[in-house]
């Protein structure tokens, strides 16, 4: 199992966890609260592989659907159990934004995509399926909000192109953009920062 494999599966479990999580603290049933933990997991990606002309993903590898359903009905099942973490939703939201950005900013590259578009496919898989997961839960999605969330993906993605265009190791270049994302989310969170708005 290489390097870029092992992100894709931790930023689909983290992603399924959060998309579960929203459904449980909207009171979905099961089947509300496994629906949101796929398309949270896979949106992102499915819509990456559409843009890029790629087969999905989730249709070339089943093991994404089994991962996000089984991690969807363990958060459904044990949910309590996760009172311990203060903000679940969010923490699971970190991780899968640092992993899923440098997924789509890589396999955009290996398609020979240019700055831009790599950048944007990184931003489309971290952020497309939590806006799906905000919308079926009747909220306003993260990333539209005063949050330092898309501009975090935004800055790992460009991290990993102009890593990728030096001699840095591809495993630790991604490891590093990865790391950037989370740390930047995290400390937002803690810290409070936000974007400025329009006064």
């Amino acid at each position: 199992m290489n390097l870029l494999y092992a992100l894709d599966l931790l930023g689909t479990a983290a992603f399924a966890a959060s998309g579960a999580w929203a459904g449980v603290r909207r009171d979905m049933d099961l089947f509300g609260v496994v629906l949101l933990g796929l398309v949270t997991a896979n949106g992102g990606g499915t819509v990456r592989d559409l843009l890029l002309g790629a087969p999905p993903f989730i249709l070339k590898n089943e093991t994404y659907l089994y991962l996000s359903l089984m991690v969807s009905l363990l958060v459904f099942v044990f949910h309590h159990k996760m009172e311990f973490l203060q903000h679940p939703l969010q923490y699971f939201d970190a991780v899968g934004l640092g992993t899923f950005v440098v997924i789509g900013t890589g396999k955009a590259i290996t398609y020979q995509i240019g700055f831009f578009g790599s950048v944007m496919m990184g931003v489309m898989t971290a952020t497309a399926g939590g806006m799906i997961r905000d919308v079926l839960s009747n909220q306003v999605p993260l990333v539209l909000q005063r949050e330092v969330y898309a501009s975090a993906c935004i800055a790992g993605g460009i991290l990993l192109y102009l890593l990728h265009l030096t001699t840095f190791p591809e495993s630790w270049a991604l490891v590093v953009a990865a790391l950037t994302v989370i740390a930047v989310r995290l400390l937002a969170i803690q810290k409070g920062w936000a974007l400025p708005r329009a006064t």
